[in-house]
């Protein structure tokens, strides 16, 4: 009996692999992998490979699952390698029914008439009447090998050609319907035509390397210019990706990286080229089916889209698809082909190393997506970039994970801030001031910047400092108001003030998007925090910063709002380095010239105080209160 595809997928996920196979190989830990001697070959070297769901050595080339490895080692039939891995993992193995033989039958029956299909095709482009496929395929730079690779084909120009050709092998049009390949004349039972016709034919291979359908391209005028098999049995557009199963041995092996490009051209041409990890969607864009199969090859992909407008608007939803995917462990690059040009055509054009050069140029994820989110944004205004900076933080919201969510908020933050951030004047050759750039003009200057000093104990003394900032923070959080850029900015020691200080700011900006009001936020208060905290399983590192010892009177609910900005910011300037504070400072006196207003005015002063108190040697600590506990 055909067992169930979704049981055998159950299965394979309930049994991992590496203590499955530890059982019988020394496994040692190779990055992501396993490692080990290969039980199926004498070797003193280890060759073989123990992935999520695969293993392969690469000595002996011995592949399989965790149903194979059980068949391999242990003598056994399938069936029964299957119900002794479904005893230990608590499944039960379905018993047979008729309808699901039946349809195990006929997708067995599908893939024979596409396989079939598939040969007659790739006979008729070599054909005369091929000819003229042939050489369009020719003189798009691919070879023969290249062509028989991926038995490229060619429809034939007539319609009822393929019924009539496939008829001598007992192949009824009822079959070739059910496979895609023909379709009934409207209103005449029994008459088909060819779904394709005039088209260069490429077969769509399913992961395993069977065939499930076929994509065509129109020669000469006509649309669509591309066309894919209609939904069957076997074949799921949303599912299934051009040059998979090739892609995923190439990656598997170390040859290749997975990179996901545009169209079945693009493919080939890069297969050809020696880059064998390339796979396509079928003609859409990515869907979130597509991103679980690519992330079962590789953890972290690289997507090759076109520089163009349609290029840029597919990387766009690609990445909004993406966010609610996005893990520790699964994410993936952004590389585009400038000039207008595909990869295929760069290739053509300027070789094999220019596209190699552009993976080179590849972009991490977080930095490819506030670019595609810059795109065509009014920054100009106040307006414009509030709401680019609201639409950052939705986008870093979206990702599950709260840990990677909060980096991913800081690291979009942070160059928001950077870039957004009136221009920097450079520092004078010769002198130890700053003066705006294009001379001399009037407007505020900061104190000559000294030698940093190093205190003793400096570690410690930073990890108090953090600590201090932190729980006047946690319990004034209606000073994020006020503070958040400059607080995004600090980088605090690693550890529970980092964790801490990601959480804070992930906090607020989900207020910022549920509960926002006229006159701010309605759920800044202290104990709402401190419950949120505890919630995300960060009890110990609030009790850390929230215990009594050494917290100033800043940190106490009692603290006046004045004396609590007072206090933060000092500490922020301890933080932060007198390097830093100076070039703040610059921005800010450029903004106070630029604007004349209070808060430009109110943050001039906040820094400049910070940075004297800094020069002073004072370390932040000196006027501790015991009385600041736990709040909440």
């Amino acid at each position: 009996m055909a067992l169930p595809p979704n049981f055998l997928d159950e299965l394979r996920a309930r049994t991992p692999l590496p203590p499955l196979i530890g059982r019988k190989v020394k496994l040692t830990r190779n990055g992501r992998q396993w490692k080990g001697c290969c039980p199926f070959h004498n070797e003193k070297t280890p060759s073989f490979y123990v992935y999520d769901d695969h293993y392969h050595c690469f000595g002996c080339g011995a592949h399989g699952d965790a149903i194979g490895f059980t068949m391999q080692t242990e003598g056994l039939p399938f069936r029964d390698a299957v119900e002794r891995l479904a005893g230990e993992a608590g499944l039960e193995v379905p018993q047979e029914s008729p309808r699901q033989v039946a349809r195990e039958a006929r997708a067995r029956d599908l893939h024979d008439v596409l396989q079939v299909a598939a040969e007659a095709m790739h006979r008729r482009l070599f054909s005369p009447e091929g000819r003229q496929a042939l050489d369009y395929l020719k003189n798009r730079g691919l070879t023969d090998e290249t062509i028989a690779r991926f038995g490229l084909g060619w429809s034939g120009s007539g319609r009822g050609a393929l019924a009539a050709e496939l008829k001598p092998l007992g192949i009824e049009p009822r079959q070739l319907a059910e496979a895609g390949l023909v379709k009934q004349v409207e209103g005449r039972e029994g008459t088909y035509n060819d779904f394709f016709y005039n088209r260069v034919i490429f077969p769509i291979r399913d992961r395993r390397g069977r065939i499930v359908s076929f994509g065509g391209r129109i020669l000469g005028d006509g649309q669509p210019k591309y066309l894919n098999g209609p939904e069957t049995d076997v074949f799921s557009k949303r599912r299934t990706l051009y040059g998979l199963d090739m892609a995923r041995e190439a990656v598997f092996r170390g040859k290749a990286d997975l990179i996901v490009a545009e169209g079945y051209m693009d493919v080939i041409a890069l297969h050809q080229a020696g880059f064998e990890g390339a796979v396509a969607p079928l003609g859409t864009a990515l869907t979130p089916e597509q991103m679980e199969e690519i992330w079962k090859v590789t953890p972290a992909p690289i997507l090759c889209l076109d520089a163009d407008a349609a290029g840029m608007r597919a990387a766009v939803r690609t990445a909004e698809m993406v966010l609610p995917l996005l893990g520790t462990e699964r994410t993936l690059h952004f590389a585009s082909v400038e000039s207008g040009k595909d990869p295929d055509e760069l290739i053509r054009s300027k070789g094999a190393a220019a596209f190699g050069e552009v993976l080179k140029a590849k972009k991490p994820f977080s930095i490819a997506l506030y670019d595609l989110m810059a795109l065509d944004r009014p920054l100009g205004s106040p307006e414009g970039r509030a709401a680019f900076r609201n639409d950052l933080a939705a986008a870093a919201g979206r990702i599950p994970d709260k840990a990677l969510a909060a980096e991913y908020r800081r690291a979009l933050l942070d160059r928001f801030f950077e870039t957004t951030r009136p221009q920097r004047p450079q520092r004078q050759s010769g002198g130890n001031g700053f003066a705006p750039r294009g001379g001399n003009r009037p407007g505020f200057r900061p104190p000559p910047r000294l030698p940093p000093r190093v205190p003793p104990e400096a570690s410690n003394a930073r990890m108090e400092q953090a600590r201090c900032l932190l729980a006047i923070t946690m319990t004034h959080p209606w000073i994020l108001n006020e503070v958040e850029e400059a607080f995004a900015l600090l980088d605090l020691p690693q550890g529970h003030p980092s964790v801490l200080q990601a959480a804070l700011l992930a906090w607020y900006a989900g207020l910022a998007l549920t509960e926002a009001s006229g006159d701010g936020r309605t759920s800044l208060d202290s104990g709402i925090l401190m419950t949120h905290l505890q919630a995300i399983g960060l009890d110990e590192a609030r009790n850390w910063v929230m215990r009594a010892t050494g917290l100033p009177r800043e940190a106490s609910p009692d603290a006046l709002p004045g004396e609590t900005l007072d206090g933060w910011w000092h500490f922020f300037g301890f933080l932060r380095g007198e390097g830093a504070l100076v070039e703040d400072l610059v921005a800010a006196g450029r903004d106070l010239v630029a604007a004349n207003d209070a808060a430009a005015q109110a943050r001039v002063i906040r820094l400049s105080q910070a940075l004297s108190d800094l020069r002073r040697g004072e370390t932040g600590l000196e006027n501790g209160v015991e009385g600041a506990g736990p709040i909440g």
